[in-house]
């Protein structure tokens, strides 16, 4: 700033003055400082503007992958609000793994967030001992618990489960087989299979699987190849039920003429397979949305939000029949 008021032959307050249109200003001598920054190819350094301001308008997100479409959706209408308020936001992956969490949001705070967003209640503990001693607004999604220390916003996991469930008891379903990713460190599932062990039905069960397409495939397959009492699939997660009809389709099994399915989060490929598969939608847009005004209100107001819960809603599509 200083080499572009010399060459403009205007003070560094003048400079500063036209590069945050702040005060007033001469039309020529704008002109004169416009020119100057093209000259000399001024851009202002960010983190200059930080020390200055003591602030960096940057929230940082952690999720367990990018590699489905329900973080991408969600971190989408995160950014896309968080912008509006004149934030950025600075993405990383934990894998699922506490400890790498914990690391990935040291990383965070090390660039100078000002706020972060986690995935679930569950942390290690440093990551806990970080956030105390720095003071750092945190907000947990995709749960809601309102006696957590955390505030949350996100939907009752253990509810979207069992209105799956219902579903399919509802069309005369009892030998259910249930799919669902693993339970280590993702406190999201186990809310959802706890909820679940208490109100199956005596001829269902449970069944854990990797979180991906193939490894639901051949899950589904074998159920059906070794199972033959089993009439539906309950998936807990819609990238569980898009392999489990990938699979039952490659064997010839039709759905839901055979057997039925139904998954969770709805995801946009859901609504696409023939048949479409029957999934709780989850209110991902929403969730990104309210979570972006609750942290700009409290990293700028100072106003600690509330637990939110967000409604999801079961859609009904062909990949389930009566029994």
């Amino acid at each position: 700033m200083r080499d572009v008021a010399r060459h403009a032959g205007v003070s560094v307050a003048t400079v500063s003055r036209v590069l945050n249109g702040t005060g007033v200003v001469s039309a020529d001598t704008r002109k004169r400082v416009e020119a100057s920054v093209d000259t000399l190819n001024f851009v202002p350094s960010p983190s200059a503007r930080a020390i200055n301001s003591g602030r960096t308008f940057m929230v940082g997100a952690l999720v367990p992958t990018l590699d489905h479409a329900i973080f991408a959706r969600y971190l989408h209408a995160l950014e896309e609000e968080l912008a509006l308020c004149g934030l950025s936001l600075v993405v990383a992956t934990t894998g699922g793994n506490p400890e790498l969490e914990a690391k990935r949001a040291q990383d965070l705070m090390n660039l100078g967030i000002e706020g972060l967003v986690v995935s679930g209640i569950t942390r290690d503990p440093a990551f806990e001992q970080n956030v105390r001693r720095r003071a750092l607004p945190v907000i947990a999604t995709s749960y809601f618990s309102p006696e957590h220390d955390l505030p949350t916003i996100g939907y009752d996991n253990a509810e979207i489960a069992l209105m799956a469930l219902d579903h399919l008891v509802d069309l005369g379903h009892r030998n259910i087989a249930v799919m669902h990713g693993p339970v280590r460190s993702n406190d999201r599932t186990q809310a959802r299979i706890v909820a679940l062990q208490a109100r199956l039905p005596s001829g269902a069960h449970i069944l854990e699987c990797p979180l991906h397409y193939e490894a639901a495939a051949d899950l589904a397959k074998h159920v059906v190849q070794n199972e033959r009492s089993v009439t539906a699939l309950l998936c807990a997660s819609d990238v569980l039920a898009l392999g489990a009809l990938f699979g039952l389709q490659s064997i010839d099994v039709s759905v839901p003429d055979d057997i039925s399915l139904i998954g969770m989060e709805d995801l946009p490929a859901s609504r696409t397979t023939s048949p479409a598969i029957t999934s709780v939608r989850l209110p991902l847009d929403d969730m990104g949305r309210h979570t972006a005004n609750a942290m700009r209100a409290w990293i700028e107001q100072g106003t600690r939000p509330e637990a939110l819960k967000l409604p999801s809603q079961l859609i009904l599509r062909s990949s389930t029949s009566p029994v």
